[in-house]
């Protein structure tokens, strides 16, 4: 997988959190596939485990440009997504994230 993955993924999740998300493309992705990865990257409720991401997920995190979605990173937890978690999908999915892009 290309190293600019995480950033599309990263970017996305943020739109898709902010109540942005359209069919647009984004980092070669529609933004609106994200929705699937949302329960992997937000916060769990109190006594609740964090779900792994599914395979609906994982096939949008293969498809994505992470380098484009990594430079939002920092931008995450204002979109009440969780940075580590999110930066941990690709290895929870099999793939090899960018090293700009590890946690």
């Amino acid at each position: 997988m290309a190293p600019s993955k995480l950033h599309l993924l990263l970017l996305l999740l943020v739109l898709l959190l902010a109540g942005a998300v359209t069919s647009s493309p984004l980092c070669e992705i529609d933004t609106t596939d994200l929705e699937v990865c949302r329960p992997a990257v937000t916060p769990p409720d109190h006594g609740k485990t964090l779900p792994l991401p599914t395979d609906a997920c994982c096939s949008v995190v293969r498809r994505a440009d992470l380098k484009c979605l990594c430079s939002l990173k920092y931008a995450l937890p204002s979109f009440g997504i969780n940075t580590a978690n999110a930066l941990a999908l690709p290895s929870k999915c099999g793939v090899s994230p960018p090293p700009e892009c590890r946690s």
